[in-house]
């Protein structure tokens, strides 16, 4: 081996190991991720195989996650990090962020998010996702999929509805749709989310019941043809 082509070699491999030593918080920051809402108290490891403590998303705490980057979807132009954490009974976690110059999404997310008071007056406690994605292009919802199960640590205007509420996402104009169904089939949330993080909630109760429409109007619900609905909105 000449000179010349045992210094390529070394350079070659110089940088092959930079590589794989990289940081796995240049990326998170190169990527823009914490101005897409995930942040955490630190980010350890290299790129490939690190770790994000207590992290969350849109104030949605995730705890600690194994994270690296995807070699494959590099290849195709998308930077896309996956997380994981093995666990039971609820606290395993598996999915994905990708970000390209004008889109990003969620890839195939198995969890149990517990989302605190982010839906007040809802008493909404935690969101289990099953393989659900979705991707925001241009600031509109271009695709979204999954099982997706609201549950519920509290009554609404007496109504019980310990069952939780599910249905299956998808895409609904420029916004993420949750249309969510209780068990009896006359309860339903319609939860939009788009990509800035706003939400805007929609819970329809349809009732026969004099005294439970009584409750629903005290609780804010407006009476319509399809029964009462109650309207929030914010940001997650």
């Amino acid at each position: 081996m000449t000179r010349a082509r045992l210094a390529a070699v070394l350079a070659g491999g110089v940088l092959l190991a930079a590589l794989l030593l990289l940081p796995l918080r240049l990326v998170v920051d190169g990527a823009g991720l914490a101005g897409r809402g995930l942040a955490a108290r630190a980010v350890t490891g290299s790129l490939w195989t690190g770790r994000l403590h207590d992290a969350r998303m849109g104030g949605v705490a995730l705890g600690d996650l194994d994270a690296g980057l995807s070699p494959v979807q590099l290849l195709i132009g998308r930077v896309r990090i996956d997380f994981s954490r093995a666990g039971g009974g609820g606290d395993g976690f598996k999915g994905a962020l990708g970000v390209t110059r004008d889109s990003f999404g969620i890839d195939d997310l198995t969890a149990t998010l517990p989302v605190g008071d982010r839906f007040s007056p809802l008493p909404i406690s935690t969101v289990a996702l099953d393989d659900f994605s979705v991707r925001f292009s241009g600031g509109r919802c271009v695709s979204g999929e999954g099982a997706v199960r609201a549950t519920l640590s509290g009554s609404v205007a007496g109504l019980a509805l310990a069952q939780g509420l599910g249905g299956v996402a998808r895409c609904d104009g420029a916004a993420l749709l949750l249309p969510l169904v209780g068990q009896s089939g006359m309860e339903r949330l319609d939860l939009r989310l788009t990509a800035d993080g706003r939400y805007r909630a929609e819970l329809n109760v349809r009732s026969a019941d004099p005294a439970l429409e009584r409750r629903l109007v005290s609780a804010g619900f407006a009476a319509g043809p399809d029964g009462h609905r109650l309207t929030l909105s914010g940001r997650i």
